[in-house]
């Protein structure tokens, strides 16, 4: 059985919040050409079966219990933004392109909790389970996911994989859909192999501009 958080009071008060965000500003762009940056806020695009990345404050009848995170066909849901943050404080500075093969956590701005895997089954694929965990975007090392791209840079109109750091499998989904509460969303899970089904894409969101210049040699953070 499915069931739901607790936390379900505080999602209009969260999305006016997110809407607010996504009011173009001074040091912010649309969707185009260019790095992605931390702080950005986004929604990921699986680019083989064309749905976004998306998470709700329902929890998995099975596995760990935590939040699940699903994929979506719409474009226009609000529970499919995430926020690009560093693996540590100050490692992911606002503004600054995410590096190809740098660790990042993916926040989900409606809820706070980060993207997550452990060795848990899925509930329909049997294949490793994907859930939000932590609180107020704080939880633990095994929200951590190296971004796995050609080139310096994560480009936003490139497509890249997740690899999760503590399991070492990627971020993917292979056509599966629930029934009710969440009937026709797809299961997102981890899988051991890098192929056709975890492929990711920067669609909808508001980039923040790049703090350093993308196309210059800089230290490590």
């Amino acid at each position: 059985m499915w069931s739901a958080g607790c936390g379900r009071a505080a999602g209009p008060v969260l999305l006016g919040l997110l809407l607010a965000l996504l009011v173009p500003v001074s040091g912010a762009s649309k969707a185009g050409a260019g790095p992605v940056t931390c702080g950005s806020v986004l929604k990921l695009f699986n680019t083989q079966h064309r749905v976004r990345l998306h998470s709700h404050d329902i929890k998995y009848g099975s596995g760990s219990g935590q939040q699940s995170v699903t994929g979506v066909e719409a474009s226009d849901d609000a529970n499919s933004y995430w926020r690009i943050r560093g693996g540590s404080e100050g490692g992911c500075p606002r503004g600054s392109p995410v590096r190809c093969g740098q660790a990042v956590r993916l926040t989900h701005v409606l809820t706070g909790k980060n993207l997550h895997t452990h060795h848990f089954p899925s509930p329909l694929s049997n294949n490793q389970e994907v859930s939000a965990f932590g609180e107020g975007g704080e939880g633990d090392d095994l929200d951590l996911w190296t971004v796995r791209c050609s080139g310096q840079h994560w480009e936003r109109e490139a497509a890249v994989r997740f690899q999760h750091v503590g399991t070492s499998v990627f971020l993917s989904v292979t056509g599966e859909q629930y029934g009710n509460p969440i009937r026709g969303q797809y299961e997102v899970h981890g899988m051991p192999s890098a192929n056709t089904h975890n492929t990711w894409k920067a669609m909808e969101g508001i980039f923040i501009k790049p703090s350093v210049d993308p196309s210059a040699g800089h230290d490590e953070l």
